[in-house]
């Protein structure tokens, strides 16, 4: 995997935090959390289902329904001219006229993305129209057929309704359609759920061929670590709201600091050398209207301890010896080693293995 920490960010999230609810009973959903993607990177977004990943890029796209609501932080995004703006900040008029140009969103269900009782050709000209209303009819209907093309679909199927495409080619078409304008950043929502193993294979690979050719930079959402360890870049974790680990792919996948990632990754087969007994995570993730001060993982944590209760997780270097930024993790344990304070000899025994 290519490091891309010394190219320019395309997108900054910083401290973004997102309520649902407007009383003072609403769930704090997302707590100051920070991202950055850089050029040209695809950045995996990785967590159990409810901690708070789609909610994360619709808040930071400004695309969150009711009841939810963004109480504070930064969307910096580096637009196609160069520029970089505040999307928090942006006039309705200047956010639509920046959407699909600067970032550009393939949501998960594409049948429900599309309009049914459109042709996709009339909606793909449509999205594009909007945005470059003195375009001719023959331009728009070049463009659709070079984008079709693009994406491994015959130009004849835009004239095709949606109901008439498998759900591999319907999924294409919104990935044709977020192309349109050649975007700098693509947001991608699970993609690959709702499909067959051989259609995630190849919807993966297009992904990979079309970041190669037009350089755009990509957010990936899943749940399947094994996924992201074939086409990330780099892997944050997401959990209870909070990024609690980041770091370059492989060294993630390999040397996992924190215990939920640990359970994550442990809970897929492994995809090269010997079998092994697959762990899981005990227990489920924790209600965000009632969570509480300290460590929310430390419910589930094997590696719990009382300081675990009061802890504020906020991401660190966890190289002990040197405080290399490139893998960051949230855990108390990094934190008491790099002080010297000596822990028990039961969770040193466990430690270990981290």
């Amino acid at each position: 995997m290519t490091d891309f920490s010394n190219t320019d960010p395309v997108l900054e999230i910083k401290n973004l935090s997102i309520d649902y609810g407007f009383t003072e009973n609403a769930a704090h959903v997302l707590r100051g959390v920070n991202l950055t993607l850089h050029e040209g990177e695809v950045l995996g977004l990785a967590g159990e289902s409810g901690c708070g990943k789609s909610t994360l890029v619709y808040g930071a796209t400004r695309l969150l329904p009711p009841p939810g609501l963004i109480v504070g932080g930064e969307v910096w995004i580096k637009g196609t001219n160069g520029e970089k703006r505040d999307l928090l900040r942006l006039t309705d008029k200047e956010l639509r006229e920046q959407r699909w140009v600067d970032e550009a969103v393939v949501f998960q269900g594409a049948m429900n993305s599309l309009n049914p009782v459109y042709k996709v050709g009339h909606q793909i000209k449509d999205a594009i129209q909007a945005h470059r209303p003195s375009w001719s009819r023959d331009q728009l209907q070049k463009r659709s057929e070079e984008l079709m093309d693009m994406v491994g679909i015959s130009p004849d199927r835009l004239e095709s309704f949606p109901h008439q495409l498998s759900g591999g080619m319907r999924q294409r078409v919104m990935i044709a359609m977020a192309l349109a304008l050649d975007p700098k950043v693509l947001i991608m929502d699970e993609p690959t759920t709702a499909l067959d193993v051989v259609m995630q294979r190849q919807i993966v690979e297009q992904i990979t061929e079309l970041r190669k050719k037009l350089g755009f930079a990509v957010i990936f959402i899943t749940h399947d670590m094994s996924l992201l360890i074939e086409i990330a870049d780099r892997i944050a974790i997401m959990y209870a709201g909070q990024i609690i680990e980041d770091g370059p792919a492989m060294d993630l996948y390999d040397h996992a600091r924190h215990p939920y990632t640990k359970g994550l990754i442990n809970s897929f087969p492994p995809l090269h050398g010997p079998r092994r007994e697959l762990g899981g995570i005990a227990g489920t993730p924790p209600d965000m209207a009632k969570l509480g001060k300290g460590c929310p993982f430390a419910e589930r944590c094997a590696y719990v301890h009382d300081d675990c209760r009061t802890y504020e997780v906020k991401l660190k270097a966890t190289d002990i010896v040197s405080d290399s930024p490139t893998h960051l993790a949230g855990c108390i344990l990094f934190d008491e080693l790099r002080s010297g304070k000596e822990l028990p000899t039961e969770l040193m025994l466990k430690h270990r293995e981290v």
